[in-house]
């Protein structure tokens, strides 16, 4: 088993591709490597080594890719959302410590001055002209002598904080021994080798892009053609281009791309995927059936999060193996169910725990929720995961929902992700996110936010009639919002928690 970041790449030959973008040439697993030694040296003569923290603040694409494998081969790597305002950045790069932030050659954006106004070092990456996807040299004005130690299983490859809306965001590091399981969990899950392509669509400040797409392909000596970012206008153009064997992308994602698949058949004809990836918030049924019969090839939902460096269940891969609405097996970790009170482990429905080489040694500088999150049972220690859910007789995993998300109307206890399957089967309904809505004597009320399918007609009062003919009264959404779009999060996914605010829905006191 590989321990290390380094060792995902140490591996392979040297004149395999590795990361590949538009209208660049590939680099090769032997660049790579020599990228990594030069990288090292380059912080070193910084002042930066191991345990050091550098931040990333790099657009989408095989730099950004090459940057987090690179530099977590010499220190920490805590790569930030470039979309991020002056303020956040002022509060990420204070949090967690920073010494050096590496941007692009010409930026001169939020990140910068945050940077420049904490003293904190200031890397700059080069691209030189024509060199393969990926390739770049760095530059800076600090120096110093950081010792060349080499890093070790336990030590931090990557740090993120938690993408929590209510509350301080956590901070979790990542061991390069959790990084380096993960890498191996996904890849053996999906059963890649050599000959597989991912084309990347995800942020690579995100786990689910760093581990799933990047990690996973480089621990089986796969490459990655890396797109500047998610775009559905560009998805097929792109994937004419890079010819890849798959793809990974959260539900959002998905559903953008089935809406222009029809106009693109040639496309997926000529591309003939192995399968398809989901991960980081619930696949609809609805939506899982619509990719495979589209794409003609099995759809993959996985089960991550990012204390568990990305992976903890996976539906396998055979035909006819992948169930709509499961999340699929135990995939690397162990995966049991808790008590969602009691510290001990239980049979039925309650809160996923998980159990493994790649879950995080616990929250950086948080005792009190390190003691809410771990416990000890039957001899290992597991790591709460605020989802509820259950397991079918066949073993699959089925979530209900996010533990915060549960809908609690007078002491009913209402699933959104129930209510998001019964709406989906509305002819009418493109995409839909049901959240609970404040309520002055049953504490909460059932809502829902929905988008239509193009071209497609349905009024609120439809859309309840639908559900009412379809579900117990209690769990019918009281109040139903037809928009044009759903907000989301950074990396795509749509968030329960706060939508009532965000959409007016909350009495101000």
């Amino acid at each position: 088993m590989r321990t290390t970041v380094k060792s995902l790449i140490s591996d392979h030959s040297a004149d395999t591709p590795v990361f590949g973008a538009p209208d660049r040439p590939w680099m090769t697993y032997g660049g790579l490597r020599d990228l990594s030694q030069d990288v090292a040296n380059a912080l070193n003569a910084m002042g930066i080594g191991k345990g050091d923290r550098v931040a990333i603040v790099l657009p989408n694409g095989p730099e950004m890719a090459a940057a987090f494998v690179t530099v977590s081969q010499a220190a920490t790597t805590a790569p930030f959302n470039p979309a991020y305002r002056e303020e956040e950045y002022e509060f990420y790069l204070s949090d967690l410590k920073v010494k050096a932030l590496l941007i692009t050659a010409d930026y001169e954006g939020a990140a910068l001055a945050a940077a420049t106004k904490a003293n904190i070092a200031i890397i700059r990456l080069h691209v030189p002209e024509g060199a393969p996807a990926g390739h770049f040299t760095l530059h800076s004005d600090a120096q110093g002598d950081a010792g060349l130690d080499p890093v070790g299983p336990d030590d931090v490859a990557l740090i993120l904080h938690t993408s929590g809306t209510t509350s301080r965001p956590k901070i979790v590091p990542l061991l390069q021994s959790n990084v380096a399981a993960s890498a191996e969990h996904v890849s053996v899950s999906l059963e890649l080798s050599a000959t597989d392509r991912c084309m990347n669509v995800m942020p690579l400040f995100h786990i689910h892009g760093l581990i799933a797409a990047v990690s996973a392909s480089l621990a089986a000596g796969a490459s990655v053609w890396c797109a500047p970012g998610f775009d559905a206008l560009r998805f097929f153009g792109w994937m004419r281009d890079a010819k890849p064997t798959w793809y990974t992308a959260v539900p959002t994602m998905h559903q953008a791309i089935l809406t222009r698949a029809k106009r693109n058949a040639d496309v997926i004809a000529e591309t003939k995927l192995r399968f398809l990836r989901s991960s980081s918030a619930s696949l609809p049924a609805q939506v899982m059936l619509a990719l495979q019969e589209t794409f003609g090839a099995p759809v993959i939902e996985g089960y991550g999060m990012t204390e568990a460096a990305h992976q903890m269940a996976s539906n396998p891969l055979g035909d006819g193996a992948q169930k709509p609405g499961s999340v699929g097996v135990a995939a690397g970790p162990m995966v049991r169910i808790a008590h969602e009170i009691e510290n001990h482990l239980m049979e039925g429905t309650g809160e996923v725990v998980i159990s493994g080489p790649n879950v995080t040694p616990g929250y950086e500088s948080n005792p009190d929720a390190n003691e809410k999150s771990f416990f000890m049972d039957a001899g290992k220690r597991w790591f709460r995961t605020g989802d509820q859910g259950a397991f079918d007789e066949d073993g699959y995993l089925v979530l209900t929902g996010r533990l915060k998300e549960i809908i609690n109307r007078g002491g009913e206890k209402i699933s959104p992700l129930e209510v998001d399957g019964v709406l989906l089967d509305h002819p009418a309904v493109g995409q839909v996110v049901t959240f609970a809505v404040p309520h002055p004597k049953l504490g909460e009320e059932v809502a829902a936010a929905v988008v239509l399918s193009e071209g497609a007609e349905a009024s609120e009062k439809d859309i309840r009639s639908f559900a009412a003919s379809r579900m117990a009264d209690f769990k019918v959404p009281r109040k139903v919002i037809i928009m044009d779009e759903i907000p989301k999060g950074a990396t795509g996914k749509m968030q329960r928690i706060g939508l009532a605010e965000k959409l007016g829905l909350v009495e101000q006191a």
